[in-house]
């Protein structure tokens, strides 16, 4: 399979982890347009519980073909083969929230009574 991306654009996309309007010089249509090819290229997926929730996130894939944007300008075939390589390497895990124990003083207010 052969990617096809739109250069610059679709490496903006990738590159991107802010809301993509304000980001990239795109309007909202064009994008929405965009993201399901980004999905089926396997670069980006659906996640989200609702089936059109709008929310993407990038896959191994497409970290690896958001770093080898110059590959692709200059070989296509070299990019296919140095994404597959590339994205076997890369996990890409969960947010984790980490929080330290509020105490009751350090959560206790002056009231300015005193």
């Amino acid at each position: 399979m052969r990617t096809r991306l739109v250069n610059p654009t679709d490496f903006q996309i990738l590159e991107s982890a802010a809301n993509l309007v304000a980001t990239i010089d795109k309007d909202r249509n064009y994008l929405n347009t965009r993201l399901p090819v980004l999905a089926d290229e396997g670069l980006i997926e659906r996640v989200g519980s609702a089936e059109h929730s709008g929310l993407y996130q990038i896959t191994p894939r497409g970290v690896a073909a958001a770093q080898n944007q110059a590959v692709y300008r200059s070989n296509r075939e070299q990019f296919e083969q140095v994404v597959a390589e590339q994205e076997l390497l890369i996990t890409i895990t969960e947010p984790v929230v980490h929080q330290t124990e509020v105490t009751a003083s350090s959560n206790d207010q002056d009231t300015g009574d005193g």
